[in-house]
This record gives structure tokens, sequence and C-alpha cells, in this order.
């Protein structure tokens, strides 16, 4: 079933089509009715017409389509806009839909499902991960629930860094350490204490250096007891990664890890089919395509190089051979990759360079989804107070407890357990870190503020969960627990109170923001729906008893109304990854 403004637009959208092939409704919410077509006025340009002639014209087409089922009211004001009033029963109407219907939640599913690949998280097997991993980890797990929602096949991978020259210093390190009470050591997840120790050894040893260089050739040439040492440490931190993306509350498993190494027999290949098919220029000794329409600062063309001037192979020839395996081996024909802003040349090019070489057709898309900086209060990058890089675990620890002393500290909060203080804690703390990032344009910096992200007022994570906790609460009092929508299907009645209708468009607008969402990429417009539907429903709670209505049959609708507001939260929740708690 497709969302309120989707079903209302497939009312007006033949008219507009039959006006002018491609005219768009420009069907909107307003708050001078309930919804708004701002199309006319773009039509009568294009018509060279009156805009208030052509708009009456839509209107009367409209009209004998079928809108009157749909509107108690409309009509035509200022220049041209088009004002629609929607009756309660076509309210009541898709309300029941959304409870008894076979779509989820009002959410329409692809009618022609797609083999998606997100390439997301990516950290280095090298390193701990800190809070510059944090966007993609967050941004792709949204995106990835997204896309499963509306029926598409998702994989998902984790590329993470687990091979170069950094291993040899790495294997050497391990090696005088001993595997043993190294193991102990990267049990623990102190990756970043391995790594300066073996920087350490590496810059101030000649020997180690010379060392860790022949390590790398052996590595590399495919030495047995070099690969074993190699994939003990990576196996290491793999199971870091995996404890904090689970804690974390990503889909990211284990099981998703296809690192750069995976890559490193199809790199030959992939040189050798760019030659063949003339791509490759020599510039300087190293092996380059330049695909049209990339220059430098000069106006000189600029190109990506798949092999430099000693036979070493680069990022670029690694995510050319990571397309070709995706879309051959996985039969992928959409690719979404979960990036910083700073690389969005590096994968146009890389792109382009695909689709000269025909490993990716017309019927197979590649996206990056590019995001920005985590700033901290003071508008800089996000450090510690000692200027370091602040780790991922600590953060989580930090946002938990945060979170609790918040929590505990509220004059209206539900009477906890210690236990289900905890979790609530954990669920709220770590729920405000995701939100804050998703709720901000995925291409701006933000900053971040302990106090903004916990606050219980505002557009936060806390006051959305909040929300859903007081639905929660009056079904409590109710001496019940929030039922199934497909329970309170014949209690849906058409709204008549004003916070009712409000409340009932809101629920109805779920799957309207959801493409909206998937289509572009982002998360922030979910986000910005979800507070929306949480202020909506603490004004109807405000302003319209539920327990206390005037009579059986109010009380019961009002009951529907909350029931499917709670379903609608948790459901956003959700595709934010973030937890309901049922008290807070």
């Amino acid at each position: 079933m497709p969302g309120l403004l989707a079903t209302v637009d497939a009312v007006l959208a033949p008219v507009f089509e039959q006006l002018q092939p491609g005219a768009q409704s420009g069907l909107r919410p307003s708050q001078r009715a309930d919804l708004q077509v701002d199309g006319a006025l773009g039509l009568a340009r294009a018509l060279g017409r009156p805009p208030r002639e052509v708009a009456e014209d839509i209107l009367a087409r409209a009209r004998a389509a079928g809108l009157e089922a749909i509107c108690d009211g409309a009509e035509v004001a200022g220049p041209g806009f088009i004002n629609l009033v929607l009756s309660a029963d076509f309210l009541a109407r898709q309300l029941g839909n959304v409870v008894s219907g076979p779509a989820d939640m009002g959410v329409a599913r692809a009618p022609r499902p797609l083999t998606v690949v997100v390439d997301y998280a990516a950290p280095n097997a090298a390193k701990e991960m800190h809070v510059g991993h944090l966007r993609s980890a967050i941004i792709g797990d949204c995106l990835v629930r997204l896309l499963e929602l509306e029926g598409h096949k998702v994989i998902r991978e984790n590329h993470i860094g687990d091979w170069g020259t950094p291993f040899g210093m790495l294997i050497e390190h391990l090696v005088d350490v001993g595997e043993e009470e190294a193991a102990q050591e990267l049990a623990i997840g102190d990756l970043e204490a391995f790594y300066q120790a073996a920087r350490r050894a590496y810059d101030g040893d000649p020997a180690f250096g010379e060392r860790s260089r022949q390590r790398v050739v052996l590595l590399q040439s495919g030495d047995p007891e070099t690969l074993r040492l190699w994939r003990s440490f990576v196996d290491h931190s793999v199971n870091y990664f995996d404890q904090s993306l689970r804690r974390l509350g990503t889909k990211l498993t284990r099981d998703d890890v296809v690192g750069e190494s995976y890559y490193n027999s199809l790199l030959p290949k992939v040189v050798e089919d760019l030659s063949k098919k003339g791509l490759l220029v020599e510039s300087e000794g190293a092996l380059c395509v330049f695909p049209p329409g990339f220059t430098n600062r000069e106006g000189k063309p600029l190109p990506l190089i798949v092999q430099n001037s000693v036979g070493g192979y680069n990022y670029a020839t690694t995510d050319l051979a990571a397309i070709r395996d995706r879309v051959e081996r996985l039969g992928a024909n959409l690719l979404v990759y979960v990036v910083g802003l700073p690389q969005a040349q590096h994968f146009e090019m890389v792109f382009a360079t695909a689709r000269l070489a025909g490993w990716l057709t017309p019927g197979t898309e590649a996206v990056h989804v590019g995001f920005g900086n985590v700033l901290g209060p003071d508008g800089k990058m996000f450090r510690t107070r000692q200027g370091g890089t602040v780790k991922l675990a600590e953060l989580l620890d930090e946002a938990v407890q945060r979170a609790r002393d918040v929590i505990t500290g509220r004059s209206d909060q539900d009477q906890l357990a210690t236990a289900e203080l905890e979790e609530t804690a954990r669920a709220v703390g770590i729920g405000a870190v995701k939100y804050a990032d998703l709720s901000t344009d995925r291409t701006r910096d933000y900053r971040f503020d302990w106090d903004r992200m916990l606050s219980f007022d505002g557009n936060t994570g806390p006051y959305i969960q909040y929300a859903y906790a007081r639905t929660c609460s009056i079904f409590r009092r109710a001496g019940q627990d929030v039922p199934p929508l497909a329970q309170v299907a014949d209690d849906v009645r058409p709204p008549v109170a004003p916070e009712e209708r409000e409340l009932a468009k809101g629920i109805l607008g779920f799957g309207d923001v959801i493409a909206s969402t998937r289509a572009t990429y982002s998360p922030h417009k979910l986000c910005v729906y979800l507070f929306e539907l949480a202020s909506t429903f603490t004004a109807f709670y405000e302003h319209c008893p539920v327990l206390g209505a005037p009579d059986a049959s109010t009380r019961a609708s009002r009951l529907a109304l909350c029931a499917l507001c709670a379903a609608v939260l948790s459901r956003g929740l959700d595709l934010l990854g973030m937890e309901s708690p049922t008290r807070m």
C-alpha cells in the first residue's frame, strides 16, 4: 500500500499527464489545508494559460476521476494552488489498510526487487574502531534496513583494510612479542597500543624495519608461515570489530567481512582486461586510465592509477575488482558505497572506469553515499581532551553512563529496577548517539554535543523513544500490553478531533517518507518524520483523553490510534537501528 501522498497523487497524476506528459502535481502537506497541489503554476507556464484557469481545469478533471471519494473539500486558492481537505472516512479507510493490508506498515514493496551490495563500516584491521568509523556504520546500517523493508535482496559487506605494507611490521612485532602474549593483548581490543608499539619499533630500529619490509614480500608471495601469522592477527581484529559493531547495534557480522585481501588474486586480471580494452595509458611509469570529464587544477586530464611504477596495485584497482566481483559473482544491480565525502572524486572515477570497461552496465547502478565529519562542540575535529582519536568503545561507554544519569535525574521517570535501568540506559545512550548522527543531513558536518543529543526535548532520540514509552504507559494503565494491529482493526473510526486527524495523517505518512528516504539515501528525512509524529502524538496525548474518553467507542478508537502510532514509532526507530524502551 502506498503512503498518504502517493495514494492521493494516484488520482492527480493521470490528470497532469493528460494535460502535459511528464508534468508533476507537486502535492505536499499544507498548513492551510491537509494537502496542497502546487503543480498548476508550472503547468500553466508550459501551456501558456492563466494559472487559476489551469488549476480549475485540473480540479474539475480530478473530481471526475474520483477526488471527491477522498476529499471533503477542494478549492483553488491564490495564484493557482489547489487546497485539499481529506475526508475523515478516507483517513479511516487508509488507517484500516495499514492495520489489515498486505503491506508492511503502509510501505510499498519494490515492484522489481534488486540485489544490492552495501559497502559500509570498513575499519582497518590494524587499528581500533574510532568515531571516524561511526557515520559509515550507522548510515550504512540504516540504508540496509530500509532496502530490506522495500523487499530488496541486500548483501552487507564490511570491506576492512586487511592487506598492505603495515602488516609487515605488525607481523614482525607479533613475532617479537610472542604469539601467546600478543593474543592476550589483542583479545582485550587494545589494537591501537599494539599498532603504536610496532610503529615505534619500525621507526627506531633499522633492523626491525628491514625485517618488516622482507615480511611484506613474504606476505605478498604467499609464504605459508607468514600467511598463518597474518590470519591470526586479522582474526583478532575481526573479533574486536564484531564486538564493537554488535554493541553499536548494527546488522554487520563476521560473515559480512570481505577484506581487501579477498580481491588480491583478482587484481592482475583487472589490469589485464583494462589493457585488452585499450583503456590503459602509461604515465610516468604507472599504468592509468583517464576517464573523460576529470581534470586537475591546470585543466589537464586526471589519471586513475591502477598499477604504480614499481608494479604495485592501488585502492582504485581493488575497488574495480570489487565492482566486478559484486556484479559478476553476486549478481548485484545496485552497489551502495557509504564512504566519507573526501572520497567522492575517487569513486566517481572508479565508477566511470568500470562503465568504460563494461563492468557497470546500464542496468547496474553504483552510488557513493558520502557524508561529512563529526566535529567537537568547538567546531573542530572531534578528539579527546588530550588531542587523541575518540575510541568507539569509550564513546559508547560514556553514552550509556550519561543516559543513566539523565534518566535517574528526571522527576517524571518510571521507577525502573536495576536491570531494567541498565537496559534502558544502554538503549537510550547508544540510540542518542545514532540519532544525533542520522538526524543530520549526511552531507554536512555535525557537532557532537552530549547535552543536546541526550535531551528529552527537541529533535533527539530520547524524545522519540519517550513518545513510544508514553504509548506503552497508556496500555499499561489499561491493564494490557500494546496490542498487535490486527486486534484493533475493528476499532478504527473516522478521526473527529483536530488532534486525532493530525495523528492519523502523521501515521499515514510513513510509507511516503520511507520511499523518499530510501530514494535519496537520506536518513535525516526519516528522523524529521519521527520527530514530527512524536510531537503530534504529544499534542494528541495532551488534548484527547484516551482512557478517560467520553464513551466506549471513542476510547477504543483512540486506543487504536495509540497502537498505530506505537507501531510506526517502533518500526521507524528500528529502521534507524535504535531500540524502543517501553518504560523510561
